[in-house]
């Protein structure tokens, strides 16, 4: 079984509910408190043992290369002025040893079509998926460092999901059962909250195996006419190669504003800072 080392990041997104913030920069690069929202996300993956990062990007989105890059320039002018704790912090943005690459997504057809786009820089290689939107809080090395353990452990597809008791869930994939603890027979994408088939609701992070890019494909675009990832999941699923793995932290939606700001919140007392 091969060791999941390459991450795939969606980010080439408009970010229009965070207008007009985003007319320029990129949603990613907004800030909870003092470190952009793409950074939490690539942390949480080198914690989980990655060591490539791919960046699916669109038009607009140069800046997300331009963070992970060095600049020598700032890194001067900040030990010119002594300031080298923070000349120190900006060199290592990425620890040694980790790679960056990036691909463009040259039409938005769907988070399944943004993660084919990058199957040349995977390969055949299990790989995980994070979607910097959702801001995970976690004890330990955090929410991909179980999926990778969990998909280690069995060699399947591996989903993070979490408990929604409410109508909220139309808004997820959701879950349906297996017949064994853990194991995922399908995925519904956004039932009506009488028809769901569990509680339990996909959340933005992924480890997949590399047969997902075959069944994209081939795979006719469903909701919205977009090419959705739970649709191949979903195929996945029944021929029983996927597993589910509960969140045991806090998830803030910051897709939307007011998760944005409640992540904000969080981690603002976390730090003491309120």
């Amino acid at each position: 079984m091969r060791t999941v080392r390459k991450a795939v990041f969606p980010v080439a997104g408009f970010g229009t509910r965070f207008l007009p913030a985003t007319k320029a920069m990129p949603k990613e690069l907004l800030p909870i408190v003092d470190k952009p929202l793409i950074q939490y996300a690539a942390e949480e993956a080198i914690l989980a043992g990655i060591d490539t990062l791919i960046f699916v990007t669109g038009r607009n989105k140069r800046a997300i290369e331009d963070h992970f890059d060095s600049n020598q320039e700032l890194e001067a002018a900040l030990r010119a002025k002594g300031k080298n704790e923070q000349a120190d912090m900006v060199h290592t943005i990425l620890p040694r040893g980790v790679e960056c690459i990036f691909v463009r997504q040259p039409e938005q057809l769907g988070l399944g079509h943004a993660v084919l786009c990058a199957e040349r820089a995977v390969g055949d290689s299990p790989f995980a998926v994070l979607l910097a939107d959702d801001f995970l809080t976690y004890e330990g090395a955090g929410v991909t460092a179980d999926l990778v353990r969990s998909y280690e452990n069995s060699g399947l597809t591996q989903l993070s999901v979490m408990e929604v008791n409410s109508p909220e869930i139309s808004k997820y994939g959701v879950v349906r059962h297996g017949k064994v603890a853990g194991s995922v027979a399908g995925l519904v994408e956004k039932p009506d909250f009488a028809d769901a088939p569990s509680n339990l609701a996909s959340i933005g992070r992924y480890v997949l195996t590399p047969d997902i890019f075959d069944i994209l494909r081939n795979q006719p675009p469903g909701a919205g006419g977009e090419i959705q990832l739970a649709d191949a999941i979903n195929t996945q699923a029944s021929r029983g190669n996927v597993e589910a793995v509960t969140l045991k932290g806090q998830r803030f939606d910051c897709g939307s504003v007011k998760g944005f700001v409640d992540a904000i919140m969080h981690v603002a007392q976390r730090e003491g800072l309120v």
